[in-house]
């Protein structure tokens, strides 16, 4: 959990520069990119946590570095056009989506994820990426529509460019896999592998001291 934690504030601390540092800048947006990320961040862990509280009796750890990932995941295209109220919205928004991805729809399709990058970065940047269009309206807090747009004509682009980006990932994640299996000769160790820990069977020696 301790190796959980510090990776999980070292994506955060870091994913802050991610986006801020998108404005080219010093300046208010900048500031404002950054603060809308980090609200973001804090929502989806609390809104995770509370999920876990909730159906599991307590939350963890995992959980929450979980939501954070969700929340930045999610803010990351939003980030420059809604306001911090917004931003808080979809932190609580995403991370019970994120949820019910990983423990219902990942068995549900039969998805070997072991590190839920699906359940938690593929859906949580679809979900964030409707959700721009939402909190960009004026009336929300957002900075409004580039000139000429609404939400009418911008929500069928937004949608456009997720599904662009769902078929081109996984065009190319299929290819990637496929000559990665090639070369490798095949993706999988064998399950008797799996039970004894890849630290063991393939590099012959224990990744972490236990005692």
């Amino acid at each position: 959990m301790t190796m959980t934690m510090t990776g999980g504030s070292m994506l955060w601390v870091s994913w802050l520069a991610f986006c801020g540092g998108c404005a080219l800048a010093a300046n208010g947006f900048a500031m404002l990119v950054v603060l809308n990320t980090m609200l973001g961040a804090a929502a989806g862990t609390v809104s995770w946590m509370l999920v876990e509280w909730l159906h599991r009796g307590r939350p963890s750890m995992l959980g929450a570095v979980s939501g954070a990932i969700a929340g930045l995941v999610a803010i990351t295209p939003a980030c420059g056009f809604v306001g911090p109220m917004g931003t808080i919205a979809i932190g609580l928004i995403v991370s019970p989506i994120c949820v019910w991805a990983v423990d219902k729809l990942k068995p549900m399709i039969g998805l070997d994820d072991s590190f839920d990058v699906f359940g938690v970065h593929g859906v949580g940047g679809i979900v964030g990426g409707v959700l721009t269009t939402v909190f960009a309206i004026p009336a929300l807090g957002g900075l409004g529509f580039a000139e000429g747009r609404d939400f009418a004509s911008q929500m069928p682009v937004q949608l456009l460019a997720i599904g662009f980006s769902i078929v081109y990932s996984a065009i190319t994640s299929y290819i990637a896999f496929k000559a990665a299996g090639l070369i490798c000769g095949g993706l999988r160790v064998s399950e008797d592998d799996e039970l004894t820990g890849l630290d063991m069977s393939s590099h012959g020696e224990p990744g972490y001291k236990l005692s």
